[in-house]
C-alpha cells in the first residue's frame, strides 16, 4: 500500500494528515500507524490523522497518537487538520469539523493564526498537587516554581501511570507563572509516552485550570509559551461554567509525502 501524506505542525506539535474521503487508509493497522509516526522508522511524527467525509460538517477528524491507538481530541491535530482542509480547498475560512468529542467551530485567517472552538469545561477535581480538567482529552495541571527544572519525562511518567489514574492514564501539565497572562508550560503526552513540544488540549486545560485557582486574577485570555511555540487561549465564565473556549496558534505545512507499507 502507498500511503500519501501531508505533514503539519502546530507549534511544534507534528501530524501526518491522510485524506481518507475516499477511504483509502481506513484499513490501516495500529502497527502501521505505529510505524509511521516512528521517527527512525517511518516518517515520524506526535500523531496521525484521517481526514473523513461527515455528514453533519465540513469533515471529521480521526485521530491516532503516535503509539498508533486511536485517541481523544488533539487541539493542535484539530487546528492542524483545518490548516489542510483549507490548503486543500475542502472548506472555506469558516469552518465546522467533528471530532472524537463532538462539532467544532474553527476560523483559519493564515498559518499563523488557526483557532478552534473547545468544548465547554464544568467541572475541576484536584488530586495531589494538581487539578484534572477534561478539555476533549483529561489533563492534570500542576503548577511550579521553575518549569525548566522539571523533569517531565521523569514526573510525567510517574503521574501519568499512577493508581489514580489507571488504566487510561493522563496526561500531564507543568506549568510556570511569568504574570497573570503569560505562562510557560511543558506537556507530557500519554500515547506518545513522552513529552512534545506542545499540546492543544493541555493549553486549554491549563488556562481554565490556573483560572479556576485563582492564579491568573481574572484574565480570560491567556498566553502559553510551549517549548515549540506560543498557544492563546480565551474563554468566557458563567456560573462557574466555561464557554466560548478558543485555542489559537500557528498551524504549518512542513512537506508531502509518500511511503509503501
Amino acid at each position: 500500500m502507498i500511503i500519501r501524506f501531508d505533514k503539519y505542525q502546530g507549534a511544534g506539535n507534528d501530524f501526518l494528515i491522510l485524506d481518507n474521503r475516499e477511504e483509502k487508509y481506513s484499513s490501516l493497522t495500529t502497527a502501521q500507524i505505529h510505524f509511521l509516526c516512528n521517527r527512525n522508522k517511518g516518517v515520524g511524527a506526535d500523531g496521525l490523522i484521517l481526514i473523513h467525509t461527515d455528514n453533519s460538517s465540513d469533515f471529521r477528524m480521526q485521530y491516532f497518537n503516535s503509539d498508533g491507538k486511536e485517541s481523544t481530541l488533539c487541539g493542535n491535530g484539530g487546528r492542524c487538520a483545518v490548516a489542510f482542509a483549507k490548503d486543500k480547498k475542502i472548506t472555506s475560512n469558516n469552518i465546522i469539523f467533528n471530532a472524537s468529542d463532538g462539532l467544532h467551530s474553527a476560523f483559519y485567517k493564515n498559518s499563523i493564526e488557526v483557532k478552534i472552538e473547545m468544548k465547554e469545561v464544568n467541572e475541576f477535581s484536584k488530586v495531589g498537587d494538581g487539578f484534572i480538567a477534561d478539555t476533549g482529552s483529561p489533563h492534570y495541571v500542576c503548577l511550579v516554581d521553575d518549569v525548566q527544572a522539571v523533569n517531565v519525562e521523569e514526573e510525567g511518567s510517574a503521574i501519568r501511570y499512577s493508581e489514580a489514574f489507571m488504566p487510561e492514564g493522563i496526561n500531564v501539565n507543568f506549568v510556570e507563572k511569568v504574570d497573570a497572562t503569560h505562562y510557560n508550560i511543558r506537556t507530557y503526552e500519554r500515547g506518545v509516552e513522552g513529552e512534545t513540544l506542545a499540546c492543544g488540549t493541555g493549553a486549554v486545560a491549563a488556562a481554565l485550570a490556573l483560572h479556576y485557582m485563582k492564579q491568573s486574577e481574572g484574565e480570560k485570555n491567556l498566553n502559553l509559551s510551549a517549548l515549540g511555540g506560543d498557544l492563546n487561549v480565551s474563554f468566557k465564565v458563567e456560573d462557574g461554567k466555561y464557554h466560548q473556549i478558543f485555542l489559537k496558534g500557528p498551524a504549518k505545512f512542513v512537506f508531502s509525502g509518500a511511503i509503501e507499507l
